[in-house]
């Protein structure tokens, strides 16, 4: 049928165009059935991918699992938090313990031996803190305790109680 002020006209193909435009509509055909094939393919994969995120018989779906962990998560975080909190309680707490300790052994008197006198110096991370010294004799032995405040004696320490102040500063190296 043709429309109206139009005319129609017959094409006609000799053999070898005729073959050319079948072998090119051959190639087409092959090319979309090639990429059907691939589409299918990938479908396919989707297809079984989405299947990961169905509930299977008494499972859970992938969906409940990633919700359920991120719950167990934000609860760990918050229990982290807390560890966090304690750790610097814990922290704050030791700044003020008497944990640097160093002890100088000595002969106060010359004529004894075996270096029974001791000074001890106890302080804690602000220099704060106490010195132990025991003066051992022949006949008695004696003890003081000289207090530190800021790693400095209120009273004048003697050299084996300056040392074991030192040391015990420098962290018992």
């Amino acid at each position: 049928m043709a429309y109206p002020g139009t005319t129609l006209r017959h094409v006609n193909l000799d053999a070898q165009t005729a073959m050319i435009v079948a072998l090119v509509g051959i190639v087409i055909g092959a090319v979309g059935i090639l990429i059907s094939v691939v589409a299918l393919t990938k479908l396919s994969k989707l297809h079984r991918s989405y299947a990961l995120l169905e509930v299977a018989e008494g499972r859970e779906s992938f969906l409940d699992v990633l919700a359920r962990t991120r719950e167990e998560f934000a609860e760990l975080s918050d229990d982290v938090k807390g560890l966090d909190y304690s750790v610097g309680q814990l922290t704050r707490g030791l700044s003020i313990a008497l944990r640097h300790v160093a002890v100088v052994r000595y002969d106060a008197l010359d004529n004894m031996g075996g270096r029974y006198s001791f000074s001890a110096a106890l302080i804690d991370d602000y220099g704060d803190g106490l010195i132990i010294t025991s003066i051992h004799g022949r006949a008695e032995t004696r003890s003081y305790l000289k207090s530190i405040v800021g790693g400095v004696a209120e009273i004048k320490l003697s050299p084996e109680e300056e040392e074991a102040v030192t040391i015990a500063l420098r962290g018992g190296k």
